[in-house]
């Protein structure tokens, strides 16, 4: 597959911009998942120093010459040696104020480095990358597009081979294969395939439990394609339905619409898990809604914005966030929808393209 390239001189531009209105004059990254976006490195020990000037890699030895293929240019590269990364870190940062990652450096990491740097003020900062994360360009969005395209070519494939006596664990290694045949690296997460009365658990996880007649599926999962993610969630219903299980997946499925109808720039993520939660509790059945609506896909399969009762985030057109509301009814069952939303002006964009019709999602018995 090939995709268009990534803007890095706009993340790096981007992150600098919101330095200096902290008023801080660089930023030691050290989340991997930061230090990939801004630099290109994939390796598992790294480190970057990002101020007006440079960007700076620091890893370790193991990594020499694949950091030296995977750097975007102008980005500098500094190998650790038996001494580590303090003397890499001294070199670079010698005063001022520097930002640390608040999120992604533990206490005696935070106090290593206020060790090191005796003379630099060290100020926490939260969410700097992460902001401009949240805002995909179109290297990130075709790589998105491809891992969910992925998803849905799966799920085609996995309906036929759902039926009664197929366990939960089966289904699951069948979604892992077919990401890998239709070339993807790998899930995004483990998948959840949840039957029956494990239904109503959102994250249970696939076990040895055969499917049985009469039972509600949930089939959540997602691939990753050059390091982005996907995630979509169908539930399945092994023979025919009964009327309570089409009034409840038509409930969700009228949940799903309403937070997709608010979802545009310029709209409080929050007002996209109300609209859905609305409906769910206007049918009786808002305890059962338990989570909240979605949450932004990218690098990570959880990632800001967050669509929840509580998020203070504010839509932009090119985010990326996933509308799956979800009825849990402990006993009996639960119904989940799940598809990711591409924000625009004046609306969003469905990336997910399987189909909503439950008689789609009927199998055999």
């Amino acid at each position: 597959m090939t995709f268009p390239p990534f803007d890095y001189a706009r993340r790096v531009d981007s992150v600098r911009q919101s330095l200096h209105e902290l008023g801080v004059d660089g930023l030691l990254v050290t989340s991997l998942v930061n230090v990939r976006y801004l630099t290109g490195f994939t390796g598992s020990a790294a480190m970057a120093h990002v101020s007006d000037h440079r960007v700076l890699l620091m890893t370790d030895g193991r990594y020499t010459t694949q950091a030296e293929e995977e750097v975007v240019a102008g980005t500098e590269i500094a190998i650790r040696g038996d001494d580590g990364y303090r003397p890499i870190v001294q070199a670079a940062v010698t005063s001022g104020r520097h930002g640390l990652e608040a999120e992604a450096v533990s206490w005696a990491e935070s106090r290593r480095v206020a060790e090191w740097l005796p003379s630099v003020e060290l100020a926490p900062t939260s969410g700097v990358v992460e902001e401009v994360r949240t805002q995909k360009d179109a290297g990130e969005m075709a790589r998105l597009e491809a891992a969910v395209s992925i998803g849905d070519a799966t799920l085609q494939r996995l309906m036929p081979e759902i039926h009664a006596g197929r366990t939960e664990s089966q289904i699951a290694a069948l979604i892992e294969s077919s990401f890998r045949d239709l070339g993807a690296s790998g899930p995004s997460f483990p998948p959840i395939v949840a039957a029956g009365s494990r239904s109503a658990m959102p994250h249970h996880r696939a076990g040895p439990a055969p499917l049985e007649r009469g039972d509600l599926v949930v089939l959540d999962f997602g691939c990753m394609v050059d390091g982005y993610c996907s995630d979509m969630t169908r539930t399945a219903i092994v023979g025919k339905p009964t009327a309570e299980q089409r009034a409840l997946y038509a409930l969700v499925k009228d949940a799903q619409e309403a937070a997709r109808q608010c979802a545009r720039s310029g709209v409080p993520a929050s007002e996209l898990d109300h609209a859905a939660r609305e409906v769910i509790a206007a049918a009786g059945h808002g305890d059962a809604f338990s989570h909240s609506l979605g949450h932004g896909v990218g690098l990570e399969i959880h990632e800001a914005p967050w669509a929840r009762a509580t998020s203070t985030d504010i839509l932009q057109p090119d985010h990326v966030v996933t509308d799956e509301p979800g009825v849990y009814l402990a006993g009996y069952g639960g119904v989940r929808l799940e598809d990711m939303l591409a924000v625009t002006e004046t609306g969003c964009r469905t990336m997910t393209s399987s189909p909503h019709d439950l008689d789609f999602y009927v199998v055999g018995a």
